[in-house]
């Protein structure tokens, strides 16, 4: 695949970390990830994936949040770096796509047709956001493939507090879940959107109203036992073909995942939210992967970025 028509507005660079020797026995993430596409593939070895990082907090300024977002693309990267790589696939950082200023629109476009033509070439693609208008750009990327449009029943599912299914004049981070119902609709299907970890006070009776009126399944943040999510996700798997899975980290613990816009007071464990990634690798439906709303702003410690990398590094087993 010729990575140079993609609309990257900031090639990858050479990632970095601690260095414990070439041999593959010490390898780390910064040694496995790749910046230009592997001529040859072993067809023994999963699939290979590829990243594309969003900068955009444009989507989080519209709706009122506490914007950062942008640069979280270069913290999650920092945080993988250093963590032991156990995998098996080949992975490639294709470079970040960036929203200036309010040209959020144009940002998601590009970011949905750059993803649309890697998982197109066989990729597992994952977008590292950005505010959760991340996921509007990855619904783009998904939407426009081949599979789906040979009929593949795509699902949804979001790790995440909030609906994202405000009605606004703009798009922002709030909209992103609306606004693919109605493009779902456009193209005379229907969107089948799955959310674990609703937090009921912080999504208004307007948003449980639309959840309704489209048929959204959803487990609030206090029903999140490990056995009752294990439940939930599946019954979600038995209805679709491939799964778009995004994780707003504003879904876990306050004390857990203090840089987001918006933190959980109550939130969901690590061990369910981590327990979820696995059950969607072992499913086999896993297509396309996002990881929105870290600010490393408001992070301590680099706490929720490392976080991020832990659920990265679950998905790419």
């Amino acid at each position: 695949m010729d990575f140079s028509t993609l609309a990257i507005d900031v090639p990858p660079t050479a990632w970095t970390g601690r260095n414990d020797g070439a041999d593959p026995a010490h390898r780390r993430w910064w040694q496995a990830v790749t910046t230009s596409p592997t001529p040859s593939l072993d067809a023994a070895l999963p699939g290979p994936a590829a990243l594309i990082g969003f900068c955009s907090d444009a989507g989080v300024l519209r709706n009122h949040g506490r914007t950062g977002a942008a640069t979280a693309p270069a913290a999650i990267r920092a945080a993988l770096g250093s963590l032991a790589f156990h995998g098996s696939r080949s992975v490639l950082d294709a470079g970040d796509i960036v929203v200036s200023g309010d040209a959020l629109e144009d940002g998601q476009a590009r970011a949905g047709a750059a993803l649309t033509q890697m998982l197109d070439a066989g990729y597992l693609t994952f977008a590292l956001g950005g505010g959760h208008e991340t996921a509007f750009a990855s619904y783009l990327g998904v939407a426009g493939t081949t599979a789906v449009a040979n009929g593949a029943r795509l699902g949804v599912l979001n790790l995440d507090a909030h609906f994202d299914l405000r009605d606004a004049p703009a798009p922002s981070s709030g909209t992103p879940f609306l606004q693919m119902a109605h493009a779902e609709a456009a193209a005379d299907r229907e969107l089948n959107y799955a959310v674990v970890g609703i937090s009921e006070p912080n999504n208004t009776r307007a948003l449980f109203d639309t959840a309704h009126e489209l048929d959204v399944k959803y487990l609030l943040d206090e029903d999140c036992s490990a056995e009752r999510t294990a439940g939930f996700v599946d019954s979600f798997l038995e209805t679709v073909d491939i799964v778009y899975l995004t994780i707003d980290l504003d879904v876990l613990p306050a004390a857990v995942a203090p840089g987001v816009s918006a933190p959980a007071a109550y939130g969901v464990p690590l061990p369910v939210i981590a327990a979820v990634c696995r059950q969607i690798v072992a499913s086999g439906k896993l297509f396309h992967f996002d990881v929105a709303e870290l600010n490393p702003e408001f992070d301590i410690d680099n706490r929720t970025a490392k976080v991020a990398a832990r659920l990265i590094d679950t998905l790419l087993r």
